[in-house]
């Protein structure tokens, strides 16, 4: 996916990491948590409208970056959702959580009042893992 194609509020608020076999993966700038956006390669704005084949490949990289955070970056608890009310192109968001956090019970929208910003070293060593883990290819945008 050509990331001129990606709506600027999302490359605003995000990190472009590289790319997955469904999509281009996003990093959200805040570091309070990890916070990755998978935006599929898609002119469709609902993930439950994809071809059966396609909606397979969105998931299976989803799941593949949800073991990437639980066994990498030690999260017990990963949240997913696409939602699409500010921003309708469709990206899916996959949030690391866990007891404690900055937000912690609460949802992440609206409740993340910490920010912290990533270092251009941590978006490099989480491009490393996830190029390992999940098969991501970076500067393919």
């Amino acid at each position: 996916m050509d990331v001129d194609s990606i709506d600027k509020r999302l490359l605003d608020d995000c990190h472009v990491l590289g790319t997955v076999p469904s999509g281009t993966l996003l990093l959200n700038r805040n570091a309070s948590l990890h916070w990755f956006i998978l935006v599929p390669q898609s002119k469709l704005f609902d993930v439950l409208d994809l071809p059966l084949n396609q909606a397979q490949l969105v998931f299976t990289d989803c799941a593949a970056i949800s073991a990437y955070m639980k066994e990498e970056l030690s999260y017990p608890k990963i949240n997913f959702a696409g939602l699409g009310n500010q921003v309708p192109q469709m990206h899916l968001h996959i949030v690391g959580r866990h007891v404690g956090d900055v937000c912690w019970p609460d949802p992440i929208w609206g409740n993340i009042h910490h920010s912290s910003i990533y270092t251009n070293d941590k978006v490099r060593t989480l491009q490393e893992g996830l190029v390992k883990s999940v098969g991501l290819v970076v500067g393919a945008v």
